[in-house]
């Protein structure tokens, strides 16, 4: 479990490094999170549930984390939803925190130790507006305030942009009050109807970008180890945070700097502008949460991901393969003493697998693989053991289900009972396919008394009638469970 194993894709430098705390042991990540005007899409959920992992991994690891995912709660969209609603924005914004919660939670995302919100932190904004006032990279001007992009050589070092080549064709429209095209705003004077607080420029509100320069440097300091967020905050957004940090500071922002890719729609970048958005709650209504988390996780999170209907269910249908080996395998040994002595195969070499795929820049994808391979080994063990001594088979599916139970709480999967869940995937199917569930109860209760009265030919004609309704049955331990045929999904 060294910590200098780890290696991430950094993307100032361009290539994989060995993670090097500020402070041996712990470590400070920061991920931009959601602007609470509406509901999240899926693509933001893909963001978040990436950065969950990748927190889970490192506490895993052993490392003291403090980890800050923003709400953007003073922002141009708040304003045009509240008005369009007739809401307050205040009051807007607040009611899309606690969405936002509710459908990360149904994701099995951690809550972050901190959780700041822009209207808390005026105080802090208004600093560091100061200070690069102070320092000459920023400038008043009739009440709005601008970061002087011309004053900071550094700027687009993130994004590899031709500072030139960006001035080209640009000019300062009518109405602004900045002096070069590319400066941007980190206080914007008051207008009629919008919110706004009191400054030593006059009353207004924060600019978008100031916001997470001062809330990180609240809460991790001037300098931290991991900058995170979606691909398309590279520029403007996080280049601009950069610029504002060093330039209030003159101390290097964020270490390391990871993003993640994009979420297609059956092969289409998904865009707003295009109106191809999925929105996580619709996603949630029509997909098992937990399912959903396997396809984010199922590629790795700097890759682009396509979403797709058939993505979806295979995403379900290889869930329910991993709910149904636990519970094969809670049935046969859960609580049971096998005794001390040797295992079977040397099971641990599927944890080291994992370890070693997420040590390589967080590879959730090949994780999954090398959990694909643990779970192929307790089937054996259950369906048909190649070893006779059933103590050693009882003490290796032990072990191994163990590992899968470290496993979960890293990538927020299997966390459930599997009776539960193969449970309620089974009647979310039903209710899908109109199945009658007393009829197939009934039916099933028909077989066990064929079987009894040893009348096989009857018990398999009653399994064939299953089948014609959608039905599979399997013979357990603890009696004959059934499930929806995946055949006819």
């Amino acid at each position: 479990m060294a910590a200098a194993s780890i290696r991430l894709f950094n993307t100032m430098t361009m290539q994989k490094e060995l993670l090097e705390p500020v402070v041996p042991g712990k470590l400070g990540v920061y991920v931009c999170g959601p602007t609470v005007y509406s509901y999240i899409h899926i693509g933001n959920a893909r963001t978040f549930t990436s950065f969950d992992v990748v927190v889970r991994y490192l506490r895993y690891r052993g490392f003291q984390v403090t980890y800050v995912r923003n709400y953007t709660d003073v922002d141009d969209k708040i304003i045009k939803a509240a008005h369009e609603t007739g809401e307050e924005p205040v009051a807007l914004a607040a009611r899309f925190v606690e969405i936002f919660r509710e459908d990360a939670r149904a994701l099995h995302m951690l809550e972050p130790d901190v959780s700041p919100k822009v209207s808390d932190h005026l105080p802090e904004i208004l600093r560091i507006i100061e200070k690069l006032i102070e320092r000459g990279v920023a400038y008043e001007s009739q009440g709005d305030v601008y970061f002087s992009v011309r004053a900071y050589p550094e700027y687009a070092k993130l994004s590899k942009r031709n500072l030139d080549d960006m001035c080209a064709g640009e000019r300062v429209h009518p109405g602004d009050q900045k002096r070069e095209p590319l400066d941007f705003a980190l206080w914007k004077a008051a207008k009629p109807g919008e919110p706004a607080w009191d400054s030593p420029w006059g009353k207004g509100r924060p600019g978008w970008h100031i916001e997470c320069s001062a809330m990180s440097a609240r809460y991790l300091g001037e300098t931290f180890d991991i900058h995170g967020g979606a691909l398309d905050l590279i520029f403007p957004h996080h280049e601009n945070e950069i610029a504002q940090s060093e330039g209030a500071s003159g101390k290097t922002f964020a270490r390391y700097w990871m993003h993640c890719g994009f979420l297609d729609l059956e092969g289409a970048k998904m865009s707003k502008s295009l109106g191809n958005v999925v929105r996580l709650r619709d996603a949630l209504a029509k997909v098992d949460p937990e399912a959903l988390r396997f396809f984010f996780l199922s590629t790795h999170y700097r890759h682009p991901l396509n979403f797709a209907d058939k993505m979806l269910a295979d995403a379900e249908h290889r869930m329910e393969y991993f709910y149904e080996t636990l519970r094969k395998v809670d049935e046969r040994v859960g609580g049971k003493d096998f005794g001390k002595g040797a295992l079977y195969g040397e099971p641990g070499r599927f944890l080291t697998e994992f370890e070693s795929q997420m040590d390589d820049d967080f590879n959730s994808a090949g994780a999954l693989g090398a959990l694909s391979g643990l779970f192929g080994q307790m089937n054996e063990l259950t369906d048909k053991p190649p070893v006779k001594d059933k103590a050693q088979v009882g003490r290796t599916l032990q072990a191994l289900r163990e590992d899968v139970r470290k496993v979960s709480g890293v990538l927020g999967l299997f966390l459930d009972d599997p009776a539960q869940w193969l449970l309620r995937r089974r009647e979310r199917a039903v209710r899908e396919r109109g199945i009658d569930v007393s009829k197939v109860d009934a039916l099933i209760q028909a077989r066990n008394d064929a079987r009894k009265a040893k009348n096989f030919a009857e018990a398999d004609r009653v399994r064939d009638e299953l089948k014609t309704l959608g039905v599979e049955i399997m013979d357990t331990p603890g009696g004959t469970v059934w499930k929806v045929a995946t055949a006819q999904g």
